[in-house]
This record gives C-alpha cells, structure tokens and sequence, in this order.
C-alpha cells in the first residue's frame, strides 16, 4: 500500500517516493533550548514520531535528524529582538552553555515521556558554526547574500538578498508588498530591503551577546535560519527527503531555509515539506512568551501520565487544531485506560491467535488509515472497532493491538495494571478475605458491605468456584 503525505510545498497529498528506496533522508526543527518546551512543541513531536514510525511501517529505513537551536535564535522569527539564549542567560542569571544544557536535558527527558523516539542525530548550532560561515561565503561569492556594515565600522551583518530568489514568495504564499506592513520585519538601516534577512550577526548589531565566533565579517554569530541549512546540508546532503516542523514555520524559518539552501546547492532541496497544526488553549497558540505555557511536568503534577497526553494528540489528525482543556485530557485518560484495561485482560486470558479474514481486514483498515497521511483518528476507531468484535478471540484482538501500537507508541503492553502500595493492598486482602468468610457463614448483608466499600476504593472483584481475585481499577 502506497504512503501518501500532504506536502505543504504544493499543498496536495502525493504518493511518497524517497530519493533512495533504502534510506529515508528526514530533517526535522528542533527546540531553542531557552526554556521548557510546553505541550504545544511537543504536540509537534508526537507528530514526527509517529510519522517516522508508519515510514518504517512502509517499509523504508531513515536517517532522522534534528537541530539543537543554542543561539541565534532572537524573539522575532525574523531579525527582530534579543537572542533568546541571552534573554534566559539574563532571567535565570546563567551562562547560555548552561542554560542550553539544562533545557535540551529537559526536553529529551519529556520526549522520552511521551514515548517519542530520539532522533539518529541530534546536532546543536553552536558545535557547527565553521559549517555556517562556509555556507553563508558561498552565498556571499554567488551573489546571493551581500556584507552591510555602519560607517567607519569594519564589521557589520550578513544578509540574504531576497530579490534574487524569484520563487522567495512560493512557498509561504506571501505577498511582498505587505511585508513592510506586518511584525515580520523591523526596519534595519543596513538592509537593502527590510524583507532581506540575516544569515550572519556581528558586534555592531548586539554588543552585549554573550557567544560570538570570528567570522569573516567580524565577530558574531549565526543567523537562526542558516543553522538548519547547514547542518540538515551537512548529514543528509543537499537533497533531501522530508522537512518537519510547526505551520509557524511557513512563513519565515522555512521559506528562508528554501531560499539560502537551493541558491547555496544550486537545486531542488527538499522534496516533501510537513508541517504540524497548533494546539489551542482558551487564550489561543500557545506560546512561551506570552508566560501560558502547560508542559508535560504540568499535566504530571495535576494527576496525568505524559501518555494520556499523547493519546490526546493523537485523537487529531495532525495537520488540524486541536484545542487542550483539561476536561479533554480527562476524557483522553478515561479512554486510553480503557484501552489498557482491555489489553491487560486479553493478555490474562491467554490462547492463540490465529489468522482470519476478519484479522486481515482489520489490519487492511488500520494500514489504509495510517498510509494516508498519517490519520491516527481514523486508527484509532480501527482499534476501537477490534475492541467491541466478539466474533474476535482475546489473542486475536491482543496480536491486533500489538501491531497498532507499534504506530501509536501508547505502550499498551506494558501495562499492568494500578498498583497500591503494601499496607493498602494488605488491608483491600483482608477486607477480600472477611467478605469471603461473611458469604461462607451466610452473612450476606456482611458480604454485600464489604463488596460495596471495595468497589468505592477502586476495587474490581471477580468471583469464581476457585475463589476470588482482585485488582484496583481506580477511583
């Protein structure tokens, strides 16, 4: 069966066909490491997870990597504002290096959460700079980048040139006279145009950054966008299979990435563009610098798992707003429970599980969903589906479940079950234990009680000839 992905570069669903059958080349924009990453990020993530998951499903081998941004990232997406790595050094009173370290741990810890896979690698900007200014000369030879610096001064930016990429606008669909008009950009005398940006910054624009490297043009630093070029360039070459990130992307970091890139290789660079739909709480996008941000440690402390988290996200397609509310995780929770609670019963039952029409269209249903372009929803109600069949043994729905959760992620096999801690379960077998001797001396108003108040504690009872055995199932 076919893979088809929506490419936002033609804003059409296309049969996916990699530039080598044997290795999927994906890039994929990963966290600027200023501050934790809110549930809105790695609602991104879970996307990309789960996409290099049905391409292994597919039958393809991929070379995943993701950028670390540790500096150049300032607080417009454009050239405007303060680096974001300076901006934290300050808040939290840290060296940047710090700041980066403690936040990257961070995000990794959560992804690992959330059951999403790391990637093959992981590149951090401030270990490729030399990589950065060669691309950043070859675009300034070509004539495609140019140096501006302020009278008198012998050091100054670097600035891509806009006017000679004749296909700037195509992607993002912009409309360049407008541009001046919107928060995009901030007027900078040293541009030729103000829709220009910066592949390189030095003293003159920031004197007090914190990290800067020699460069032909002074001492600076990188230009956010030049990052993901030149290292996306650096380990999967200059074409490449798949580029991911958030929709905010469009507009700005990635039309730009398009521009430098294919003028630097020459070419085509990226075949297939994906991008990730927000997550929308009452307030709107979630955003960092608005100071409304929920991360995956929120949702712990308020009574979740990080799984219930993804179930969530996986309820929408990607490329769809999902809006968060807590009522809404619960409902997520109370369904992947659930879930759980089935598998953990399928695999107590035991059997074999043999092969059927039934089994085969299953699998047929689940695979026609996850091939067009990634529809988890669509998945989901696959597995539901598998859940209510009775004419499906327990081995049968658990072999099911198996092989869909190796696109899910959800670990619905590890489950097993709630646990209480000793001196609560010791009283829940004593409480067992009395009611049994209660029904045993016909005591059943004893019998009944105690069977009420286990059930009010979480406890399931499940009685039988050899005796009776429980589990908590929660409050």
């Amino acid at each position: 069966m076919e893979l088809k992905l929506y490419n936002t570069l033609t804003r059409e669903k296309e049969v996916f066909k990699p530039i080598d059958p044997a290795n999927v080349r994906m890039y994929c924009c990963g966290p600027t490491v200023y501050n934790y990453a809110h549930i809105g990020n790695m609602r991104t993530y879970v996307f990309e997870d789960v996409l290099r998951r049905v391409l292994r499903k597919a039958g393809f081998s991929t070379t995943h990597v993701m950028n670390i941004t540790d500096v150049g990232h300032l607080q417009s997406d454009a050239d405007a504002g303060d680096d974001k790595m300076a901006l934290a050094s300050k808040r939290e009173k840290k060296s940047p290096w710090d700041i980066a370290k403690f936040y990257e741990q961070e995000f990794f810890r959560q992804s690992e959460q959330l059951n999403v896979e790391r990637p093959d690698i992981v590149c951090r900007a401030t270990e490729h700079i030399p990589e950065m200014i060669k691309m950043v000369e070859t675009l300034v030879e070509k004539g495609y980048a140019y140096f501006s610096r302020e009278a008198g001064s012998n050091s100054g930016n670097v600035y891509f040139d806009v006017s000679r990429f004749d296909r700037y606008t195509e992607f993002a669909r912009l409309r360049m006279e407008a541009q001046n008009q919107t928060e995009r950009v901030e007027n900078d005398g040293l541009k030729r145009n103000q829709a220009d940006f910066a592949l390189w910054f030095s003293v003159s624009k920031f004197p007090d950054q914190i990290m800067q490297w020699d460069s032909p043009w002074g001492r600076g630093f990188p230009g956010w966008h030049i990052e993901c070029s030149a290292m996306a360039s650096k380990y999967l070459g200059e074409r490449i299979d798949i580029h991911c990130g958030g929709i905010d992307h469009i507009p700005v970091h990635h039309t730009n990435e398009i521009a430098q890139s294919e003028c630097c290789h020459g070419h085509k660079w990226v075949n297939y563009w994906l991008h990730g739909e927000f997550l929308n709480v009452d307030s709107g996008k979630m955003s960092k610098s608005k100071g409304d941000i929920l991360t995956v440690d929120t949702l712990i402390k308020d009574g979740f798992e990080a799984l219930d988290y993804r179930f969530l996200a996986l309820t929408a397609h990607y490329r769809s707003e999902l809006k968060f509310s807590y009522d809404a995780l619960s409902g997520a929770r109370n369904a992947y429970m659930n879930l759980k609670e089935k598998v953990l019963e399928w695999r107590k039952a035991g059997g074999t599980a043999e092969m059927s029409e039934a089994v085969d269209a299953y699998r047929q249903q689940f695979t026609a969903a996850v091939m067009d372009d990634l529809h988890m929803p669509i998945a989901l109600t696959v597995l539901w589906a598998v859940v209510k069949d009775d004419k499906l043994v327990p081995a049968q729905k658990l072999l099911l479940a198996s092989e869909f959760d190796e696109i899910f992620g959800l670990k619905l096999l590890e489950y097993e079950g709630l646990k209480l801690d000793e001196e609560i379960a010791a009283k829940v077998q004593a409480m067992v234990d009395a009611r049994i001797a209660a029904k045993k001396q016909k005591n059943f108003a004893e019998s009944d009680r105690l069977r009420d108040e286990l059930v009010a504690m979480g406890i399931e009872l499940k009685d039988s000839p050899q005796g009776t055995d429980w589990r908590y199932k929660g409050v």
